[in-house]
């Protein structure tokens, strides 16, 4: 093929091994002209006899299964199971998975949020990292603590709920925070209990206090609080540990005093 311009050289190279006409005129030019040239030919004939060889070799039923759809392997199917455990169809499954549980709690997130709820974790972490003593030794039932906040402290309406009233308290503090404004921290000496009462959200546009009905539950790192809001304070009673360890105190009747 040295006769042969490089073009038409690399054409009758890749030129089809059928003898059917080439559809392309360039290619059918360069196998015109090649032709004419000695070795051609042989090296066609050559190609087809390989080509028949191949084409007469069984293909294994492991290897057809990779190819359902090719002539090679026509009516082989590939069994579902393996289908699903391929490794690629198991990624994009884990990582379809994955999505739709990041999904589902951010939804879940925003199903239960109320005004307050970031201020009443950034408190859940303020328990965590509380020691005792940081706090004002003090012994009496955490109902009676309202008085001391409204006498030393000028705090109106930080009153414990009734299902916590009569617990026996340990230490109590008052601080501000940036974002709550003022804090009241109490602990009892029930479970390591903590109760924290400080000022609910204010609507930007009326001003009012941002309430809500009944109590709301905020988790973060292990620990636990139920938050209540009444006259335009937030009481949160916090836990380490689930919400079962919260609920029987919410469930249960308060006592006459």
């Amino acid at each position: 093929m040295k006769r042969l311009s490089r073009g038409l050289r690399t054409l009758a190279d890749c030129a089809p091994i059928a003898n059917a006409k080439a559809p392309d005129r360039r290619m059918r030019t360069a196998v015109s002209r090649a032709k004419r040239i000695e070795g051609f030919a042989a090296q066609q004939s050559f190609d087809r006899a390989v080509a028949k060889l191949v084409q007469a070799t069984p293909v294994s039923p492991e290897i057809q299964e990779w190819f359902p759809n090719e002539k090679m392997a026509e009516g082989a199917k590939r069994n579902w199971r393996k289908t699903a455990l391929h490794p690629a169809i198991l990624a994009i499954g884990i990582a379809l998975a994955v999505i739709a549980v990041v999904a589902w709690i951010k939804f879940d997130e925003q199903m239960h949020a109320f005004p307050g709820m970031a201020t009443a974790k950034k408190l859940l972490n303020v328990a965590a990292m509380t020691r005792p003593s940081e706090l004002e030794p003090m012994q009496t039932e955490a109902g009676t603590l309202s008085d001391l906040f409204f006498m030393k402290y000028r705090l109106e309406h930080y009153d414990v709920p009734p299902e916590f009233s009569r617990q026996r308290t340990i230490g109590v503090r008052v601080f501000d925070d940036d974002e709550a404004g003022q804090v009241a921290q109490i602990s009892l000496a029930e479970k390591r209990m903590q109760l924290f009462l400080f000022p609910a959200r204010r609507d930007s546009k009326t001003g009012k206090p941002e309430e809500f009905e009944g109590w709301r539950y905020v988790e973060q790192e292990g620990w636990t609080g139920a938050v209540q809001a009444h006259k335009g304070i937030l009481f949160m009673a916090v836990v380490r540990g689930p919400k079962k360890d919260l609920a029987p105190y919410l469930a249960a009747k308060p006592q006459l005093r």
